[in-house]
């Protein structure tokens, strides 16, 4: 007997049951291997889930309060040094001996710096240059205020030391390019001409006078001294960029 076209074999209707039955299953098996993996590993997500969530929000409260720390501390400094400009000598110490033991470095540094400066200023020169090493060798400090010590140190010791020690413990500040080049090389220099090298004292008075980035008063200072030692800042500039085009057009025919 011969079917109509919309009539279906016996053959089709069960392999559409059979793909059905298959989809059922498939569908059976992913929920029991969904829930099977639940049960074996659900806790130990919500654990971990909640775990991120507490390590997330504890370093949000963390960061919260370092900042509100370092503007309570910021404030503090600020109102010293309007103490001490005030005349408020006793008061502002104060603040500066609980900064000077603060947790930020920054401030912490400043308030030891500020107070050595101060002890230089009343005479207690010892003093000072005891406190300006131990900021300078607190490798918890800024490697800035630590270099910044270090010339205050030296500068205040500078008339009792050997020159050579001057130079030994400024040499890696006294290189053209690093912030703290300017007074570095000066006192590096005052020691040459201390030692009688002028030779050697000369050419850094000359880098000095060359940088534009140094205080106006420092550059004319080592103008000065470069003249004073028979160096012309002018010819030692026109050397200058006579070698560095040299070395330039060199390496292009590299």
């Amino acid at each position: 007997m011969a079917l109509t076209p919309t009539e279906k074999r016996p053959d089709q209707d069960r392999s559409g049951s059979d793909e059905a039955f298959l989809r059922e299953v498939d569908d059976a098996v992913r929920a029991s291997d969904l829930t099977t993996f639940w049960k074996l590993y659900g806790r130990w997500l919500l654990a971990a889930v909640a775990a991120g969530l507490l390590a997330f929000g504890g370093w949000i409260i963390y960061h919260n309060q370092q900042q509100a720390a370092a503007d309570l501390q910021s404030e503090a400094f600020v109102d010293a040094m309007d103490k001490l400009r005030a005349g408020q000598a006793k008061e502002a110490r104060a603040q500066l001996a609980t900064l000077a033991k603060a947790d930020q470095p920054g401030y912490r540094a400043m308030a030891q710096l500020v107070e050595a400066n101060l002890l230089g200023e009343e005479g207690q020169t010892k003093k000072a240059i005891a406190l300006y090493a131990k900021i300078a060798s607190d490798d918890t400090l800024p490697q800035t205020s630590r270099d910044l010590a270090l010339i205050r140190q030296v500068s205040a010791e500078f008339d009792t030391i050997a020159p050579q020690q001057v130079i030994a413990q400024l040499k890696p500040l006294a290189v053209p390019g690093h912030p703290w080049f300017g007074s570095a090389g000066e006192l590096t220099a005052l020691a040459y001409v201390k030692m009688g090298k002028d030779n050697l004292a000369g050419p850094i008075f000359a880098q000095i006078a060359k940088q534009e980035r140094l205080p106006q008063t420092l550059r004319s200072r080592a103008q000065q001294m470069a003249g004073a030692l028979g160096i012309d800042t002018v010819q030692v500039d026109a050397k200058s960029n006579a070698a560095s085009k040299a070395d330039e057009t060199a390496s292009k025919g590299e």
